[in-house]
């Protein structure tokens, strides 16, 4: 007979220890450069977080000591994405991260990239989901900067299928209204 209950679930690991109450994105790059750690930092405008960005957040976690989420704010979603985006306000972007066990602190930035974010958090490792590379595809806008103080960039493996862009298709197509007028 399986086990059921309290006895049938497994014991989750220990959570990784994690930089000590480090207030902004700065003191934590700085208590994690301190003690000898790896920095990672990814970014993304995060609109209606799904499982592709959760994927790419936890193997970006996994490559070093904490991970900084560089995140549009909504002025640069709109200007990037139209005006019907972003479907959720960038405090509430930022605070869905920010709950995530994989996520050590978010950064909110107004500029199409990161470039002055990551200019001044220097990480040591710059993450981008799989969508990113790729046969034919542009290096990515903030290789060259991430390099320069010898940083690496890294992509990892994509989940095909999950896209905030797709998801929001798929509802107008349902005739649901995720975003202002939509049809």
């Amino acid at each position: 007979m399986a086990a059921g209950g309290a006895a049938g679930l497994q014991r989750a690991p220990e959570p990784r220890p994690t930089p000590s109450a480090a207030r902004t994105a700065d003191e934590l790059v700085a208590e994690v450069r301190a003690d000898g750690g790896t920095v990672v930092a990814t970014g993304g405008c995060f609109d209606i977080l799904h499982a592709g960005h959760l994927a790419t957040l936890q193997a970006a976690r996994r490559l070093g000591d904490c991970l900084v989420v560089c995140l549009n704010s909504d002025r640069s979603v709109r200007s990037l994405k139209g005006p019907e985006r972003p479907v959720h306000p960038e405090q509430d972007r930022a605070r869905l991260l920010a709950a995530l066990d994989c996520v050590d602190a978010v950064v909110v930035f107004d500029e199409p990239t990161p470039h002055q974010v990551l200019a001044r958090l220097r990480p040591d490792v710059w993450v981008k989901g799989g969508d990113y590379a790729g046969d034919g595809a542009p290096e990515l806008p903030e290789a060259e900067l991430v390099r320069r103080w010898g940083g690496r960039v890294v992509t990892v493996p994509f989940l095909a299928g999950r896209s905030t862009t797709g998801t929001i298709s798929a509802a107008r197509q349902r005739g649901l209204h995720l975003v202002k007028g939509a049809v």
